[in-house]
């Protein structure tokens, strides 16, 4: 949580500064790339094929073993992964021609994506050592601050960046430059604050590079697959910021702030319930206990929908309104506001669905049927494709947005109906009775909305302050509202969820 509103104050600080355009346009594209390669073998596979050896040593191998793999790791990736960004960095012209080829039309603007690509390109270097890091701290029980290095990384771009971005221009230096650098100083933070706690587990690093090591090779077989699956994703951001970058200037801004605020349900009900439910999962598939499996997994999608719903009903109604107050400042126009308020209200239409592959996809892990969650992957590619381009002529940007939307929907129906065939059915009733009870409690709580929001909001103050106290009073009664309705229906997940809140209260009090 503290991390996702760190990197909303991260991307207010860019609105206000360079708001939607030339130069944040180039910086997106121009961060696209190395995000792209550390999604593809920093974060995501390495982390995850990494902590499964890790794991199997610290609990079968000796001690020294044990840190033995870690510094041959951390070699390895560290020797492979520079001579990545070496390469990257020396070809980063062709990689962003291909990338945003339309760029070209405006002088300078490619030349500028080229020179933040090279800035930025080490930060793959660190955020994979990071990662494996990660890795070790989280497999001795350590979670809090490689949870929160992340959050050092947003404090890296937001003090470095801007403070760079002030003092470059003095030497000749665009402003947007110096929020690359920034990038580049929170990527080194994410990596060093880690670093502290893992001296206290008692690992010491001893340089050593053994490409035959078992434990190596392992972790590089297990990586594959990942990164074939991790691949489709980034494969249709590619696609889709080739498409952006055709449209009107301003729209890879537009998208990226749009993006990035619904990103913060997605990490706070989606990610969360996932990483909740997956040792539960696959602990009940281990010991044989399909039905409680199918129960949790029924259960745990319920909880998405019940968060999911209303979080899209409030950012579909009040999204110009949330966009407004968060990023029209210095730079950012209501031309912008506009623009993102449409492209976050199609995002938000897709947000159950993105929510719930989360929860989805590690069942599939679970039950050892990786390759659905691949070919469905794949399969959003090509159906991404072709909405986008039956649809850009007509509505730019926006078409993007929908066809995020669409594309997140028919790949839930895809994973849904693939488990249900795999796992031999799941309570399609109960989930089913769960909708209609969100769904009843989600339009009562949208046609309210709608109604106080169109009623008070000609007598409502354009400043600042009054604007924010109104959007806090709609959206807390809103949920309240929403919560007292599934209350009455009966909902089992939020009396559950009630419940434990309940117990949390009590023993913070008897403390």
């Amino acid at each position: 949580m503290f991390s996702r509103v760190l990197g909303l104050i991260r991307e207010q600080v860019f609105a206000a500064l360079f708001g939607a355009g030339y130069a944040y346009d180039a910086f997106v594209v121009a961060f696209r790339i190395p995000n792209l390669l550390r999604d593809l073998f920093g974060e995501g596979a390495l982390s995850a094929a990494f902590v499964a050896v890790f794991s199997d040593y610290n609990a079968t191998r000796s001690k020294e073993d044990t840190w033995r793999l870690a510094s041959n790791v951390l070699c390895f990736f560290a020797v492979a992964v520079s001579i990545i960004v070496l390469l990257a960095a020396l070809s980063a012209g062709w990689i962003v021609s291909v990338l945003a080829h339309d760029f070209a039309a405006s002088p300078g603007k490619l030349a500028l994506t080229e020179t933040m690509t090279v800035i930025m390109m080490p930060f793959l270097l660190f955020i994979s050592l990071a990662a494996v890091v990660m890795g070790m701290l989280n497999t001795k029980g350590k979670f809090f601050v490689p949870a929160l290095a992340s959050s050092f990384f947003n404090l890296g771009s937001i003090i470095g960046g801007t403070s760079l971005a002030f003092i470059l221009p003095t030497y000749g230096q665009p402003a947007i430059v110096g929020m690359a650098c920034g990038t580049l100083i929170g990527g080194f933070l994410q990596l060093a604050v880690q670093v502290p706690t893992l001296k206290k587990t008692g690992f010491r690093f001893k340089p050593t590079l053994r490409l035959t090591d078992p434990g190596l090779v392992r972790i590089l077989k297990l990586m594959v697959p990942a990164t074939i699956g991790l691949s489709a994703t980034q494969i249709n951001i590619f696609i889709n910021t080739n498409f952006a970058a055709s449209c009107a200037e301003g729209s890879v801004s537009w998208l990226n702030y749009a993006f990035r605020l619904v990103q913060l349900p997605i990490g706070l009900f989606g990610v969360a319930i996932s990483i909740a439910a997956l040792p539960v999962l696959a602990r009940q598939v281990s010991l044989g206990n399909t039905e409680e499996m199918k129960q949790t997994f029924v259960s745990s999608l319920a909880l998405v929908f019940c968060l999911t719903v209303p979080a899209t009903i409030g950012l579909v109604l009040l999204s110009e309104q949330i966009i407004g107050i968060i990023f029209e400042h210095g730079a950012f126009s209501a031309l912008d506001t506009r623009a993102t308020a449409v492209a976050l209200s199609l995002y938000a239409v897709g947000l159950f669905a993105y929510s719930a592959n989360k929860v989805i996809v590690p069942v599939f892990y679970a039950i050892n049927a990786a390759r659905y969650p691949v070919i469905g992957s794949f399969g959003a590619i090509g159906v991404n494709i072709i909405i986008v381009l039956l649809t850009i002529d007509a509505y730019q940007h926006k078409a993007i947005a929908l066809s995020t939307s669409i594309t997140m929907i028919v790949n839930f129906i895809f994973l849904a109906t693939v488990l249900y065939v795999k796992i031999g059915g799941f309570s399609v009733r109960y989930l089913g009775a769960g909708l209609l009870k969100i769904s009843g409690a989600g339009i009562v709580m949208g046609s309210a909305l709608f109604y106080v929001r169109s009623v008070f909001s000609p007598y409502v103050s354009s400043s600042l302050l009054p604007q924010v106290a109104f959007l806090l009073l709609l959206i807390v009664s809103a949920a309240l509202l929403y919560g007292a309705l599934l209350r009455l229906f009966g909902l089992p997940e939020l009396n559950s969820v009630l419940a434990v809140i309940g117990r949390m209260r009590s023993r913070f009090r008897s403390r």
